[in-house]
């Protein structure tokens, strides 16, 4: 039988678990296209998996891929609320038990140490969109193409702003830094069609501390007028996996 696999998550939190070495159906818990979910018990962790029909490949990459990514999440997300996860990517599959096997144990030593390091963390999502301060000056570059000297001072002037961008995004990254104090980030930035920038900051926090955290995003929100943020969470530590596994799919 082929599986479809959602996360790994640590054996000793499910109790129906302790007396199985084979796979158990997950309770209440349905998985991608309504297909049941089940716990695969492997040494001292579980994998989070459901059945994996041969037609269930060709719908990943159907319009309702985007349904099946969100059952994804939604699985995840359950099995977060009583154990340490590791999320896989959506669309990761093994072939048959063996195959789900194989990958576990060749891993097995990387997978408790990011256990170990991410239990009882989770992660919270901000986004915070600001005014492009060097915003591009528009129909400029059909010009500058016409005389090699203005394209060139063209050149420079697009490397002076994107290092204007980079500072001010750094600026911003380190502002949010010390507002939230979390313990691991991860953050990009990206211009906007609209002519705004985009800073999307991943916060690796303490589950003890969520509350503290949003209230301190409400206070950011009232301090820095100057941007339109967002914030949601806590999610599981997507941002936060240490992806070294060899996985067989």
């Amino acid at each position: 039988m082929a599986w479809y696999a959602y996360c790994i998550a640590e054996r000793n939190a499910f109790p129906e678990l302790a007396r199985h070495r084979r796979p158990v159906p997950l309770t209440g818990v349905t998985g991608l296209f309504g297909n049941q979910t089940f716990l695969f018990p492997a040494a001292d962790l579980a994998v989070v998996v459901s059945e994996h029909l041969p037609e269930d490949s060709a719908r990943l990459s159907k319009p309702e891929a985007n349904s099946a990514a969100r059952d994804h999440a939604r699985v995840i997300a359950g099995c977060f609320a009583q154990s340490t996860v590791l999320p896989f990517r959506f669309g990761t599959t093994f072939e048959d038990d063996e195959a789900l096997r194989r990958s576990v144990r060749s891993n097995q030593r990387h997978f408790m140490a990011n256990v170990e390091r991410l239990r009882g963390k989770a992660e919270m999502h901000l986004k915070i969109l600001v005014d492009d301060i060097c915003a591009e000056a528009k129909g400029s570059v059909a010009a500058s193409m016409a005389a090699g000297q203005q394209y060139l001072s063209q050149l420079r002037v697009s490397a002076t702003r994107q290092r204007e961008r980079q500072s001010r995004a750094r600026a911003l990254s380190l502002q949010m830094h010390r507002m939230f104090l979390p313990i691991a980030e991860e953050i990009t930035c990206k211009r906007m069609d609209s002519g705004k920038m985009l800073l999307d900051i991943a916060h690796l926090v303490d589950k003890k501390t969520v509350e503290r955290y949003q209230n301190k995003y409400s206070s950011a929100t009232l301090q820095m007028k100057d941007c339109n943020m967002q914030l949601s969470g806590p999610w599981p530590p997507y941002h936060f996996v240490q992806r070294e596994q060899r996985v067989h799919a």
